[in-house]
């Protein structure tokens, strides 16, 4: 399989195999469940404002169609490749699979770096992007949702586009999209709010008031900042630490959160907001701490900072931010409580399928429900989780994939192979 390659899919792939080992999957049955189902690559020319035509590269990646149709983020990066976005495919597969969801993995994006193409360019990029991707979405295939780099407003686009080819409004197509035009409420904080009402459930583990609790999230996107947002001011946690790819801050008495918000909505960055805080972005992640939540992009906690990490809790905001390397580190310190990725960032998949189910039933929820039923799907799948790993004797990671993986196999076995 050579169309796959990368360091993110090598860490897909190392994982998986890590995971199938201690399940005992042969191994003349584990290309099948590793390997997507589809790829689609496309070319996306724009008139640019300055009267150019320039020619971005798209991508789709479906994992597996198994127990429905597949769900995933768009992603909007200067540096985006189809092993990167395979990889978030397949961590998507055992996402959906963990959360009891009826889905499989997707994901998809373009290689172009937003905050560089004016409102007219980013549109014209989203509409053509979706435009491509017609022939090989829908409702019941497969369903998109914001990632990095985008967001409702590019749902909405994405929305339409595909509803003026139809002759009619499909909500369905996309979720993460504006309230007004069939998104769902408490859809943009989903993320975030799950990564916070995990951390609650850790501190309780490890018996740590959230009041008496400091801590550092480094990327301040929706995820980030929601994050942040939600245990400084909804849990009295301590933020002493943030940062993003342009600046990253640091003070033990704790930071100005409502000041460093406002100056993120007006600079769309951290850079500029102080120098009397400021720290090297590389030293964030081995500040003290008690929570840690790596909130941006993939392998940045690796073998060469995580014996580094003064954390008492790890919540992977960020999909792949932990290298296996970097794991059995950490598993080795044993003083870290680890809340994976699969688990701790599913809140957005989880109300995302809430958005669908609401599309396609015509009939909407109060942010209220919304909340409540995400807290209950959080609550049973991180019992499951931490029920598996003490049985099992693995850490939180390898218990969750476990689940995860035995999922998509056992729904692959009902099956059968088509001939």
């Amino acid at each position: 399989m050579n169309l796959y390659s990368g360091p993110v899919f090598e860490m897909a792939r190392e994982q998986f195999h890590l995971v199938a080992d201690h399940i005992g999957i042969e191994e003349k049955a584990r290309d099948r469940l590793l390997y997507p189902k589809r790829a689609i690559a496309v070319s996306i020319p724009v008139n640019m404002d300055d009267g150019q035509t320039r020619v971005f590269q798209g991508y789709r990646v479906q994992h597996h169609l198994t127990l429905g149709p597949t769900k995933g983020g768009t992603r909007f990066s200067p540096d985006l490749d189809v092993g990167e976005v395979a990889a978030l495919a397949i961590w998507m597969s055992w996402k959906c699979a963990l959360a009891g969801l009826p889905y499989g993995g997707a994901k998809g994006g373009v290689a172009c770096d937003p905050q560089e193409l004016s409102s007219r360019e980013l549109e014209a990029v989203s509409r053509r992007y979706m435009q491509e991707m017609i022939p090989f979405v829908g409702p019941n295939t497969d369903v998109m949702a914001p990632d990095m780099g985008t967001n409702e407003q590019v749902m909405a686009w994405f929305m339409d586009t595909y509803s003026m080819y139809n002759g009619h409004a499909i909500n369905e197509i996309v979720t993460g999209k504006p309230v007004a035009i069939g998104g769902t409420a408490g859809r943009r904080e989903a993320t975030g709010r799950g990564v916070a009402h995990l951390v609650n459930r850790a501190l309780e583990q490890i018996q740590v008031r959230a009041s008496s609790a400091t801590a550092i999230v480094q990327g301040f996107g929706n995820v980030g900042s929601i994050s942040a947002y939600i245990l400084a001011r909804e849990m009295g946690v301590k933020i002493v630490g943030l940062g993003d790819h342009t600046a990253a801050y640091y003070d033990a008495s704790g930071l100005p959160l409502e000041a460093i918000e406002r100056h993120v909505r007006q600079h769309r960055n951290l850079a500029g907001w102080s120098k009397q805080a400021l720290i090297d972005p590389s030293e964030l992640l081995s500040r003290k701490c008690d929570i840690l939540v790596p909130a941006a992009t993939e392998q940045v906690i690796t073998a060469a900072n995580a014996s580094k990490l003064s954390c008492r809790v790890l919540a992977e905001g960020a999909n792949g931010p932990t290298t296996p390397d970097a794991d059995a580190i950490i598993e080795q310190r044993g003083d870290i409580f680890v809340i994976p990725d699969i688990l701790c960032n599913s809140g957005g998949v989880i109300v995302s399928y809430f958005e669908w189910v609401q599309d396609v039933q015509r009939l909407f929820w109060t942010e209220r429900k919304v909340n409540a039923r995400l807290n209950d799907i959080l609550d049973v799948t991180f019992e499951r989780v931490l029920n598996r790993a003490k049985q099992d004797g693995v850490s939180h990671r390898m218990a969750a994939m476990a689940i995860g993986v035995e999922k998509v196999r056992e729904g692959k076995r009902l099956r059968g192979l088509f001939p």
